[in-house]
C-alpha cells in the first residue's frame, strides 16, 4: 500500500505537486494523427487545447502533450514537425490553466523548447537512453522528469523486476551525471512497452511494489493498453473501465501519478483508492495508540 512518507514532485518554473495523500491524474493530450486510441481526434492546436481544458475540468492535474505516436510501427516525425505540433498547444495552455504541463518527448531540442514555452515536466519514453542530453535540459531548468522503462530495441532480462532495475540503473546514472535532482524524478515501469503479453504486464503489476526500493515515486500508464484488451476482449476505446481497475490496484500498491485517456472515470476510481488508504492509515494510527 502507499506509504505515509510525504511525496513532493518538484517541477520547472517553481511548481510542485504533492501526491502524498491523494494520487494525481495526468491526461493524455495526443496532437497526432496516428496514436493507437485517439489519433486524429485532437490533432489541431485548437482541438488539443479544448480537449486539455476539458480534462482539467474533469480532474486532471497534469496535461501530457505529445506530438509523435509511440505505438508499435508508428511513423517517426522530424523534430521540426514534433515542435510545430506541441509548442502552440503549450503556449495556448500556459496562461489558461494552473495544471502542470508535460512534454512527451525523447528529444532534447523539443524538451528545451517546450520548457521555455511553459512546460513543467519532461516525459521520456526512452528513459534518457535515446538522447541522454535530455537529462541536462531537465537539470538546467529544474524540470520534473519522468523516466520510463522500455524493452524496445534490446534484450530483456527474464525477470521483469530485475529488468526494471537494470534499465533504471542506467537511466538514473545518466540523470545523476547530468545533475538532475532526485526530487524532480518519477519512474514509469512502461506497461505495454515491449511487454507483449497480458501475463507479463500483470506480473509487473502484481510485483510493482518491489520497485519502491529505488526510492522514487512511480508514474504509471496502463490506459487502454493492448494487454487490457487481451484480458477483457474489448477494443481500445472500450477499455476505460479496465483502466480504472488498474488505477485502483496500482494506487493501493503505492503508485503516485496515473496517465490516462478518460480522466473522469479514473478520477472516481482514484478517489475510492485514496479513501481506502486513508481509512487504513486511521486504523493503523488507532491501533498504535492502543498499544
Amino acid at each position: 500500500m502507499a506509504s505515509g512518507k510525504r511525496t513532493i514532485w518538484r517541477v520547472a518554473h517553481g511548481r510542485e505537486l504533492d501526491v502524498t495523500a491523494r494520487g494525481a491524474l495526468m491526461a493524455i493530450i495526443n496532437v497526432t494523427p496516428d496514436s493507437f486510441s485517439d489519433g486524429g481526434l485532437h490533432d489541431s492546436t485548437e482541438a488539443a487545447i479544448a480537449h486539455a481544458l476539458a480534462c482539467v475540468d474533469s480532474g486532471a492535474q497534469i496535461l501530457d502533450i505529445g506530438g509523435e505516436s509511440t505505438r508499435p510501427g508508428a511513423a517517426p516525425v522530424s523534430p521540426e514537425d514534433e515542435m510545430a505540433r506541441v509548442l502552440p498547444v503549450i503556449a495556448g495552455l500556459r496562461d489558461r490553466t494552473d495544471a502542470l504541463l508535460s512534454i512527451d518527448t525523447y528529444r532534447a531540442r523539443t524538451a528545451q523548447a517546450a520548457i521555455e514555452a511553459g512546460a513543467h515536466i519532461i516525459n521520456d519514453v526512452h528513459g534518457l537512453q535515446r538522447e541522454p542530453d535530455i537529462a541536462a535540459v531537465a537539470a538546467r531548468f529544474g524540470a520534473g522528469l519522468c523516466i520510463m522503462h522500455t524493452g524496445r530495441g534490446r534484450e530483456k532480462l527474464a525477470d521483469p523486476i530485475e529488468d526494471q532495475r537494470f534499465f533504471f540503473g542506467r537511466s538514473l546514472a545518466i540523470a545523476e551525471d547530468a545533475g538532475v535532482a532526485s526530487e524532480t524524478i518519477m519512474l514509469d515501469p512502461g506497461f505495454g512497452f515491449a511487454k507483449e503479453t497480458a501475463e507479463e504486464n500483470m506480473a509487473l503489476l502484481a510485483r510493482i511494489e518491489e520497485l519502491h526500493d529505488l526510492g522514487l515515486p512511480l508514474l504509471v500508464g496502463t490506459s487502454r493498453k493492448r494487454f487490457l484488451g487481451n484480458i477483457t476482449g474489448r477494443d481500445a476505446a472500450e477499455r476505460d473501465a479496465a483502466t480504472a481497475a488498474t488505477t485502483v490496484a496500482l494506487r493501493l500498491k503505492g503508485a503516485s501519478v496515473f496517465r490516462v485517456h478518460n480522466v473522469a472515470i479514473n478520477r472516481d476510481a482514484l478517489a475510492v483508492a485514496d479513501a481506502m488508504l486513508s481509512a487504513a492509515r486511521h486504523i493503523e494510527v488507532a491501533g498504535n495508540a492502543q498499544i
